[in-house]
């Protein structure tokens, strides 16, 4: 069955008191052409809460939903069939809808006993929007942005505001399409250098010989030896893969699969692994701190949105560190852009690793503020209050897709005394079956990549495992 179509959603809900969890009282949806942007599809309902009071008035004022409007409508179960459908396997997009709404769709999925509805990508243009359009809006809300393009006023109703939502992609799309021709003097006099002018100065660099070396973290099928990829500023599945960032958002999901894994059956099972081959990843003692130096790439071969990559000399940075004391275990407050969890866990660091880490976040800095970013930076290396010298770090677990499942992308290893090592496979690792193994005061050696992200008008350095190796 062909689900090529993007599927714009939003829920409206009750606002919460303290203690309280959300309640949908409307979803609605339009299914989306992606080559021509035109709707195909609309779906729209009120939801009847299982727990009417529910409603309050600050909820009323929010979105003018009040009970006696869904006193009679369906109950989210009568309905989960349809949402499932226009959903499941088809890529997501709206505004904050990788903070609000998502989560919103599993929490109902999860209160009825049902598995959710799993998408094949998301778009948030909450984000690509911030990134891309910079904030000549303003607060870059749905209502800040339908004002500044003179499209009415927000209703606060779903099908409205997924409306809304296209057509304002469709003007920030055209205006960035209008201004990648105009002369930099025009330029410079409608809009912040900020916003726009630093990345033109950036691809001028890569043409001119500047920075262009290019580190792409996959492989694009050949497109012919003469010819070059003209991406369509209106196609919506480019724009998908412009988005990517918490800019972490988008690696997780674009990594590819190891060839080890992909020989690997179904089940769980144990096998030995040499894990003295630490290629491609250093130790702190291997680091020198003049060769760390950051530099722009495109995220991928042919994308005009930049990136920051972390490199040693000539090679991307990766960090073998070995012994470190986990000091908080799996945290994972918020959701990647598949819906699930976003798992975390918290590290002591030593001072040579510290003084790495930090040399990290002075060179990415220093080029996100030069290439005109004015996202607040946050410092990878983090004291702990109360304690004396005792700094840390976080370390995150990626996600990855494939097709159209989720899962965590980790090999987890367990070093015995005798020094042996038994690699840990699973076929789909649970948030459940990794909080077991990374608990607090345990002791692992970590491959690390580090990935600079700008998302949100936050920036830093994120650290990302590729392996741990569990001391027993």
């Amino acid at each position: 069955m062909d689900r090529s179509e993007i599927a714009f959603f939003d829920v409206e809900t009750t606002v919460p008191k303290r203690g309280e969890r959300f309640a949908i009282l409307e979803f609605g949806s339009i299914l989306v052409c992606p080559k021509k942007l035109t709707e195909l599809q609309s779906y729209t309902t009120l939801v009847q809460p299982a727990d009417l009071s529910l409603i309050s008035t600050l909820s009323v004022r929010c979105n003018g939903i009040s009970r006696n409007d869904v006193v009679l409508a369906p109950l989210f179960s009568d309905i989960a069939d349809t949402v499932y459908d226009i959903l499941h396997g088809r890529i997501w997009a709206g505004h904050n809808i990788l903070r609000f709404d998502c989560a919103r769709i599993r929490e109902a999925f999860a209160e009825i006993g049902r598995q959710p509805p799993e998408p094949k990508g998301a778009i948030d243009s909450l984000a690509l929007l911030t990134q891309r359009f910079g904030r000549r809006a303003g607060d870059m809300k749905m209502a800040t942005l339908a004002s500044y393009f003179g499209l009415g006023k927000q209703t606060h109703r779903s099908l409205d505001d997924v409306r809304m939502n296209l057509e304002v992609l469709k003007y920030c799309a055209t205006v960035l399409f209008l201004e990648s021709s105009l002369p930099d003097e025009l330029l410079d006099e409608s809009v912040s250098p900020s916003e726009t002018t630093s990345l033109r100065r950036h691809l001028r660099a890569s043409s001119s010989g500047v920075d262009n070396t290019v580190i792409t973290p996959f492989s694009l099928p050949s497109i012919g030896e003469n010819s070059v990829a003209q991406p369509d500023p209106f196609n919506m599945s480019f724009l998908r893969n412009e988005m990517a960032s918490d800019n972490n958002l988008q690696l997780d999901t674009l990594m590819e699969e190891e060839e080890e894994e992909e020989t690997q059956p179904s089940d769980t099972v144990v096998v030995y692994a040499n894990t003295s081959d630490h290629e491609g990843f250093l130790s702190p003692d291997a680091i020198s701190l003049p060769n760390i130096r950051a530099v722009l790439v495109p995220f991928y071969h042919g994308s005009q949105l930049m990136r920051l990559k972390l490199l040693h000399g000539d090679s991307p940075l990766q960090l073998y560190c070995s012994c470190l004391k986990i000091r908080f275990g799996i945290s994972g407050k918020f959701l990647d852009n598949s819906g699930r969890r976003r798992l975390n866990f918290v590290v002591d660091l030593n001072p040579r690793l510290c003084s790495i880490l930090e040399a990290c976040d002075s060179n990415a800095q220093k080029v996100s503020v030069d290439s005109g970013s004015s996202s607040d930076w946050n410092t990878v290396v983090s004291p702990v209050k109360g304690f004396v010298n005792c700094p840390n770090a976080r370390i995150h677990i990626p996600t990855e897709i494939s097709g159209d499942a989720a899962r965590y992308a980790i090999e987890v290893h367990q070093r015995e005394s005798g020094g042996d090592t038994q690699k840990l496979i699973f076929s789909n690792p649970s948030a459940e079956e990794l909080e077991s193994l990374l608990k607090q005061g345990s002791v692992v050696d970590a491959f690390l990549s580090l990935e600079p992200y700008d998302y949100q008008q936050k920036a830093g350095v994120r650290l990302v495992a590729k392996k741990l190796v569990m001391h027993s």
